[in-house]
């Protein structure tokens, strides 16, 4: 019947919009995040991120005759030439700066002294900056000279204005942009967050000399992008999977760039950007002046400033060492996987009681939503933020913890790139990161500008590897170390030597919250002696027994199945759910118990917690109603006894160093 065979027709093609339709829909969805992820924004949203940028061709500059332009612009003042050797000495060590290269300038110490255009400097002075941090007294005179610049600092250091203040002198010096022309300046950043902070500074300075710019990144629309190029913007900020799409579809061109910045490049590069940022530097002219800008000097970003700068001056500040921002206070917790929650309800509480910014980190999307739902179901004001976010919910979740309409922000690694917050009072690291310089960056969103701040991490075993340098991290910056910290690298260095032994079985604890330094590694039964790492911390521990801070004489429990400490603060193993108590004189039951919570250790790492919690009578307490803005009373008997202080005294029962 003819109604009979057009049905099928009709839903056949019907079906096959729907197919397109959802096709393009996943495009634009891997499409959408692509340079938070690191595939680089491929054109069209198909390609992996080795393939963008793959149709440009590379100019022939050595057969092109190159219009000169001018990029020396410093003088150096009379108050800068004539200080004395022994202030600026003192200078540099202060901040500990280290410069290398030939024809490096005097550090200045006041904006004056770079000889800004008035308006700049009038700027300066509407925006409260009295002097110039150290990596800008350094890098001003650099970059205003035209020399090629590389600086190493940490984050919150001010090195967005120390290459964007010199840029607009540039761009002002150079001849006006044509029809055809693209920008004068370009800067590369690895997130769009960076990106838009990086516009915002931009904007500040750049409309008081009536220079504009344009800031193109994945996830945000084309079109709009597009018509902000046409209208020839002197400035673009990128990442580079966009920037290649738009060099590749036509929309802009680097032949007039002779001002280029790669910012976080050592972020670029961990992210995977390496192919679109050679091809990128690739467009752009050889004399070109090159600066770039890192937290870290690891051997890629060393790579690629050979490959690209030309008798660059290199400015340190700080050690070139993977390092800490001294300005916070690191608490490191070891536990287990499933205590990390219980230990995030039993903390907020004592840090969030003030209404300061905290920003708390996940290791996944589905985790950020549900911390940020456990959250929020305790009556605390919460945003969530991660790749699966759109555009315009990422800009308003960003802005309304700015403007501190929500308290805590629970984020996974994208917001540890470019999230620009002054007032983040703390940090807390709920899941710890696979790599230590995100845990440095991590922290690092909080104690900018020379304020302080605090970060809380949970480490478990499964990061053990880690430890040694985290160790090292916190005695850099001056941190107490906490013991168990110092067990979990002990049992690093057990597994790493049994691992290498065919046949033999790793025994002992491994750190964990199980035990303290005997415990953590399996006690004298199995090991006649602890591990290099241990045996150099025991004899310090006991001349100097350590401690989280003031306790009663007795005995307490951490709230977890972690060490207690006795009178003579000498570790021992507690059950969950103990309450403060005397010091036992029944060793036997000590050893009892010390054996049934290393038996619990080792069930957990085979996976047999659920078996082996009834045994020993460690069931996880259950929360009763919320205090001090949201958070749980009743955790314990103990709790119970010793209810949460009104102002923060480190966490309850003292858990933090």
């Amino acid at each position: 019947m003819p109604g009979r065979s057009r049905s099928p027709v009709r839903r056949y093609r019907s079906s096959g919009r729907d197919r397109s339709r959802s096709r393009s829909r996943d495009r634009d969805r891997g499409s959408r995040y692509r340079d938070d992820r690191g595939r680089g924004g491929g054109f069209g949203g198909g390609r992996s991120q080795d393939m963008a940028g793959a149709g440009l061709r590379k100019p022939r500059w050595d057969t092109m005759s190159l219009e000169k332009f001018q990029k020396d612009f410093y003088v150096e003042s009379e108050s800068v030439r004539i200080r004395p050797e022994s202030e600026i000495s003192a200078f540099m060590e202060k901040w500990n700066i280290t410069v290398q290269g030939q024809g490096a300038h005097r550090p200045i110490f006041n904006f004056s002294e770079c000889q800004f255009p008035p308006d700049i400097q009038q700027v300066l002075a509407q925006q409260g900056w009295s002097q110039p941090t150290p990596i800008q007294s350094m890098g001003f005179p650099a970059a205003m000279s035209g020399r090629d610049v590389v600086g190493v600092a940490r984050t919150g250091s001010g090195k967005t204005a120390a290459f964007l203040l010199p840029s607009l002198v540039h761009i002002a010096a150079q001849p006006p942009l044509r029809r055809d022309d693209g920008p004068i300046c370009l800067v590369l950043v690895p997130t769009r967050e960076l990106a838009q902070q990086v516009q915002q500074v931009a904007n500040t300075f750049g409309l008081a000399v009536g220079i504009r710019n344009s800031c193109v990144y994945g996830g945000a629309a084309k079109g709009g992008q597009i018509r902000e190029l046409m209208a020839k913007p002197a400035i673009i900020i990128a990442t580079p999977g966009r920037l290649l799409d738009l060099l590749e579809m036509g929309k802009t061109n680097l032949r007039r760039c002779t001002y280029l910045v790669l910012d976080e490049a050592d972020r670029m590069l961990d992210m995977g950007f390496e192919p679109q940022i050679r091809r990128i530097v690739d467009q752009v002219r050889p004399d070109r002046q090159t600066l770039m800008w890192s937290a870290t000097w690891p051997k890629e970003v060393q790579a690629l400033a050979r490959d690209y700068l030309k008798d660059f001056i290199k400015v340190t500040i700080g050690s070139q060492e993977l390092s800490a921002n001294p300005n916070i206070t690191q608490h490191v917790d070891v536990c287990d996987e499933w205590d990390k929650e219980h230990l995030l309800f039993r903390l907020l509480p004592q840090i969030s009681y003030t209404g300061a910014k905290i920003l708390v980190f996940a290791e996944t999307k589905r985790r950020v939503d549900e911390i940020a739902r456990q959250l929020q179901r305790h009556g605390y004001s919460v945003l969530a933020i991660h790749g699966d976010k759109q555009q315009a919910d990422r800009e308003r979740v960003l802005s309304q913890f700015k403007s501190g309409q929500a308290q805590i922000l629970v984020a996974t690694d994208v917001a540890s790139r470019g999230l620009d917050i002054d007032d983040i009072a703390a940090v807390v690291n709920v899941d710890f990161p696979n790599q230590l310089e995100d845990y440095i960056h991590r922290i690092g969103r909080t104690a900018r500008s020379h304020k302080s701040g605090t970060s809380y991490s949970f480490i478990t075993n499964k990061h053990m590897k880690l430890a040694k340098e985290l160790i090292s991290i916190l005695q850099q910056a001056k941190q107490e170390v906490n013991p168990k910290l110092f067990n979990l690298c002990g049992a690093s260095q057990d597994f790493m030597r049994a691992k290498g032994q065919h046949g033999r079985r790793y025994g002992g604890g491994g750190g964990g919250a199980g035990g303290g330094y005997g415990g953590g590694y399996g006690g004298a039964a199995n090991r006649s002696a602890a591990p290099p790492a241990a045996a150099a911390a025991a004899p310090a521990a006991a001349a100097a027994p350590y401690s989280y801070g003031a306790q009663p004489a007795a005995s307490y429990s951490n709230g977890s199945a972690g060490a207690g400490y006795n009178a003579a603060q000498q570790p021992q193993p507690l059950m969950r759910g103990q309450g403060a108590s005397a010091p036992s004189a029944n060793s036997t039951t000590s050893a009892a118990v010390a054996a049934a919570a290393a038996a619990l250790e080792k069930r957990i790492n085979n996976g047999g917690y659920q078996q082996q919690q009834q045994s020993i009578g460690a069931a996880l307490p259950q929360p009763t109603q919320p205090q001090h803005g949201g958070g749980y009373q009743g955790w314990s008997a103990a709790a119970a006894a010793n209810p949460a202080p009104q102002q923060p005294q480190n966490w309850p029962g003292q858990r933090w160093n």
